[in-house]
């Protein structure tokens, strides 16, 4: 099997879906990896790693798209991509659909077995590719929010961390969800008063729980359309971290909710790659990250853990290996109908939406995956 891996071309995303050293896991099974030269650049790896590790290179894109049994990315096809999409192909990566119809109908319209990182499922890890990746994005959060509170970058010119003397910042996490823990607990450690929300009790007591021994002071609510405004309109930051399955996430806050938060208070969108749930919340990049509405400062990049692509390459390249070496010994079918939950991430085949999040927001029923 040829295993195709093709330059990120995402705006300030770095990252790439193999290092050298899961590369020569498939090669030393004598699969072949094409990869397009300097797609390692951005995470510390040169050419001569992935040359080392018994991969083929390439100058060309096309190449790698035209040729691959199994196209293996980071982030979901630009539009720049949509022409290199081969009739038939497979592709496995964060695809978003929920929140990115035009990519879903070119995969429906190329055939393409669609297979997304963020639907996989295991029962003991939940979202065992999406994991890592959210806990890096939710520290993220932290440190973007504490960055954009300094008033130099629009903030209330209030510091995240503790100081004494001084009153602690106000955050609030909504969703206690692998995002919102790691949110949570750096700002904990930070010394900040922290609001977290969900809708599961459990899971609010098992974190309170977890982090007794945190500086901070921690507040569990059980999530209410009052007790999120309320909580929202006190805070200095509002760090938005729900995911739903295959779905565009709920609009927590509306306009008008926050258009009564404090000036310079700081909201970060997590929820973007899903469509984000704050209801003025629209996807930014790192080149130009932020934006104000009704003197809030937006924070809502796609691509989070791009920022740290030697740390997140790494993790997501152990996190998928385990997939790729199914696919390497039995074929991408059999892998996909063996492999516990690996089948909840096909989102198109045979033309057909099959997640169930993406045919709703269609407006067809699911076509259920089979070979």
């Amino acid at each position: 099997m040829l295993f195709g891996i093709p330059s990120e071309t995402k705006i300030g995303e770095h990252r790439v879906s193999l290092t050298p050293e899961s590369a020569k896991e498939l090669t030393s099974r004598n699969q072949n990896v094409l990869i397009q030269t300097g797609a390692g650049t951005g995470s510390g790896y040169n050419d001569d790693a992935y040359r080392n590790a018994g991969c083929q290179i390439t100058n060309s894109a096309k190449e790698v798209w035209s040729t691959a049994d199994l196209i293996v990315k980071v982030k979901e096809p630009q539009p720049s991509e949509y022409d290199l999409i081969r009739y038939d192909s497979a592709l496995f990566t964060f695809l978003h659909l929920a929140a990115d119809l035009p990519l879903a109908n070119r995969l429906l319209e190329k055939s393409t077995l669609g297979i997304a990182y963020e639907t996989v499922t295991h029962p003991a890890t939940r979202f065992p590719i999406l994991a890592p990746m959210s806990a890096i994005a939710g520290q993220l959060a932290v440190h973007a929010a504490g960055h954009h509170l300094q008033r130099a970058h629009g903030g209330l010119g209030k510091l995240l961390s503790k100081i004494q003397g001084a009153p602690p910042a106000e955050v609030v996490v909504i969703g206690a969800g692998t995002v919102g823990q790691n949110s949570a607990h750096l700002a904990l450690a930070n010394g900040a008063n922290v609001t977290l929300i969900d809708v599961t009790q459990d899971r609010l007591d098992q974190f309170a729980s977890e982090n007794a021994q945190l500086t901070g002071n921690l507040k569990t609510v059980i999530s209410t359309a009052e007790s999120v405004e309320e909580s929202a309109i006190n805070a200095d930051v509002v760090i938005g971290a729900v995911y739903s399955p295959g779905r565009r996430p709920p609009v927590l806050l509306k306009e008008d909710q926050i258009a009564r938060m404090q000036q310079g208070s700081v909201l970060v969108d997590v929820a973007v790659d899903q469509g984000g749930c704050f209801e003025t919340t629209h996807s930014t990049s790192y080149e130009n990250p932020t934006y104000n509405v009704h003197g809030v400062v937006h924070y809502a990049v796609a691509n989070m853990p791009g920022a740290v692509p030697k740390t997140a390459t790494a993790a997501l390249s152990n996190a998928t290996l385990p997939y790729l070496i199914s696919i390497a010994e039995k074929g991408i079918i059999n892998a996909l109908k063996t492999e516990e939950g690996f089948a909840s991430g096909v989102n198109t085949h045979k033309g057909k939406p099959v997640d169930p999040g993406l045919a709703a927001i269609m407006g067809v029923a699911p076509t259920p995956f089979a070979a």
